[in-house]
């Protein structure tokens, strides 16, 4: 992911992203969120939806990110703390991950073959740059 949204996300949910500054042998958040610009609104829906559910559940312990990554194709979102319904919020976006393409946003596929990702046809096939040729 890009560094800006990267930043953004980091910014506008510190506690989820608390262990973005630890070393590696306490977490691989030290590594910052390891997928395409694609799932940037993915996972800035889920963190958003994890913090008001915190904000208004009844003593939910505070979720920090351990990792988040690709991984065969789809998002993983990997915590500490939480409870039953932030663990099933993340379980829905993870699945919803297999129909966003990763680079881009828009509706996309696993591919069937190779190493597995999730894009759209525009960006698994792009159109072959023109080089003044006609």
């Amino acid at each position: 992911m890009r560094s800006d949204l990267q930043e953004k996300l980091f910014t506008d949910y510190p506690a989820i992203f608390a262990q973005k500054d630890l070393p590696m042998n306490q977490t691989a958040m030290c590594w910052g969120i390891d997928c395409g610009d694609g799932w940037y609104d993915l996972i800035d829906t889920l963190c958003s939806s994890i913090q008001q559910h915190i904000k208004y559940g009844n003593n939910v312990p505070q979720v920090e990110a351990v990792q988040v990554k690709e991984k065969f194709g789809g998002l993983r979102f990997y915590i500490d703390g939480g409870d039953d319904e932030i663990n099933g919020m993340i379980r829905m976006a993870e699945a919803m991950s297999y129909r966003i393409c990763e680079t881009c946003g828009c509706p996309g596929r696993p591919n069937e073959a190779g190493w597995i990702s999730t894009q759209c046809e525009s960006c698994r096939n792009p159109a072959p740059a023109n080089d003044g040729e006609e």
